[in-house]
């Protein structure tokens, strides 16, 4: 459901002529479109219902690493726009049933979306559903088949129709102009580029080795809410408005598809990580606490095991939200019992063991949880173990290090620089690591991580505040501390950053 369709910009506000325009009937560049859509980012990132979770990150990549693998197969993607577009998932904490594609291949997605789908394959659907409005361009061929319209105006409009959903005055401030605000309904893609994306999504769904019957299902639970008078918690029915055609179609796709077997150990995940999103949608005290006790019903031990693993997960987080700690960890053995049998969501239980150590302020504990994993090869480490591994670790190394806590940091640390060098824009990482080497004692390495994590988030001006920190703390160094390399490094990074935000500042002054 993307929230930018064919809008009427001959409705909107005249721009500025000295202004750069996007189109004259000829598609958006590959380049401008990712410039858009890092303006567009670069707001979300800043927003407090932005979400950086480890664990639904990797959840929401691996099935999006899938799709976009499957589109490439298929040749639904070229080389170039795989290269420039950012492919990057933005979580919001919105309770609200949406998930939007951005310019420059950015995919947003509220949590009220991944807490109310049962399977990974409707999740799945709608992904590729917003991939194929990318790899076709329709974003960009909806916007160059208007008027001139301004970077900084598009952009505008789309955070806009985002602040929507949370509030009528947001909206109203971030779009701009009085006459934008009577064309957001019409910020929709055609119903040709609907159903293309959904007849593309379809083939790389199933490229990607989902069950296309997610499709289907998922139309289903649009249609249902569509039936019941959507209150608003369904943006996605007004961006994409279902039709009996295009459900239709669906339909009759998936009558020539084989039937594929429930994968039970998939849909215990998803029980998990729909728990894991509806609390971490702040939905109350109130919420938190009924979802909580539900763990206590007598009915809960007749429910499917995915139904189990959910309310059991969900109400152990809950616990953990509302500071009772005792009450969560009461609820640990019961939760591993019923995950015992299943790999992937016992690993999850004990990610889930590692996190409440973590609030209970006892790092060794998390190591302990997580003991299989930093018994193995680094270089296996997965992205949240090795996240939690390494911040336990700098805490330990900072409060009581011993030579086996000093150990494991080094190695947190050499597995996230070689985590970082293939993923440069993950913040998050990037945060972990200017700790962990803070904590081992390199404070010119540690300033340089949080200049590259304020440039991941786009703050470029966050970015030259570290680098020239780096910088200077590197000329205070004696002859014996000095890192020559690393203060390279760092002064080529504070010219890389400086030049962005010196681009930044000019296309300010452009609007």
């Amino acid at each position: 459901m993307s929230l930018l369709l064919t809008p009427v910009w001959s409705q909107l506000p005249t721009s500025s002529s000295n202004l750069p325009a996007l189109g004259d009937g000829a598609d958006m560049t590959l380049s401008a479109e990712r410039k858009l859509g890092d303006r567009i980012a670069r707001e979300l990132y800043r927003d407090p219902d932005y979400l950086e979770d480890p664990i639904l990150d990797e959840y929401l990549q691996n099935i999006w690493q899938s799709l976009v693998k499957g589109a490439q197969a298929r040749g639904d993607m070229s080389p170039e726009l795989q290269e420039r577009f950012a492919w990057k998932i933005l979580i919001g904490r919105d309770r609200s049933v949406n998930a939007f594609a951005l310019p420059g291949g950015y995919l947003g997605i509220h949590l009220g979306l991944i807490s109310v789908v049962t399977t990974r394959d409707e999740l799945a659907s709608v992904m590729a559903h917003e991939l194929s409005h990318v790899t076709q361009r329709h974003i960009s061929r909806s916007m160059g088949d208007q008027a001139r319209m301004t970077p900084w105006l598009i952009g505008a409009m789309i955070l806009g129709m985002l602040a929507a959903s949370k509030s009528a005055q947001g909206a109203q401030a971030m779009i701009v102009g009085g006459q934008a605000m009577a064309a957001q309904s019409q910020l929709n893609f055609s119903r040709d580029m609907e159903r293309e994306a959904d007849r593309i999504g379809y083939g790389v769904m199933s490229e990607a080795g989902f069950d296309t019957q997610g499709f289907v299902t998922m139309f289903g639970k649009l249609q249902q809410a569509s039936s019941l008078n959507d209150n608003g918690a369904f943006p996605y029915l007004r961006s994409h408005p279902l039709s009996s055609e295009r459900m239709a179609d669906m339909q009759s796709r998936q009558q020539l598809q084989t039937p594929r077997a429930a994968n039970q150990e998939q849909d215990l995940v998803q029980a998990m990580m729909s728990a894991r999103a509806r609390v971490f949608s702040q939905p109350g005290v109130d919420a938190l606490r009924a979802w909580a006790q539900e763990a206590n019903d007598a009915s809960v031990a007749k429910q499917s095991t995915a139904k189990q693993m959910g309310i059991l997960y969900g109400a152990c987080l809950s616990w953990m939200q509302l500071r009772d700690l005792a009450q969560a960890r009461a609820l640990l053995p019961r939760l591993k019992l019923a995950a015992a049998q299943h790999a992937p969501s016992a690993r999850l239980v004990q990610l889930l063991e590692a996190e409440l150590a973590f609030k209970e302020d006892d790092m060794r504990s998390v190591l302990t949880s997580l003991r299989h994993v930093s018994a193995q090869a680094n270089s296996l480490w997965q992205r949240p173990e090795l996240l939690f591994i390494t911040q336990a670790s700098a805490r330990l190394q900072v409060s009581s290090p011993t030579a086996e806590t000093s150990q494991i940091l080094a190695q947190g640390i050499s597995a996230l620089q070689r985590w970082v060098l293939q993923h440069a824009q993950d913040a998050q990482a990037w945060q972990v690591l200017a700790t962990a080497l803070a904590a081992q004692g390199r404070p010119l390495a540690s300033l340089r991580a949080e200049g590259e994590t304020q440039l991941a988030r786009m703050d470029f001006g966050a970015a030259v505040d570290r680098f020239r920190a780096a910088q200077d703390a590197s000329r205070r160094m004696n002859a014996a501390q000095a890192d020559h390399i690393e203060a390279s490094i760092v002064d080529a990074r504070l010219r890389f950053a400086q030049g962005l935000l010196r681009e930044q500042m000019l296309e300010r002054q452009d609007r």
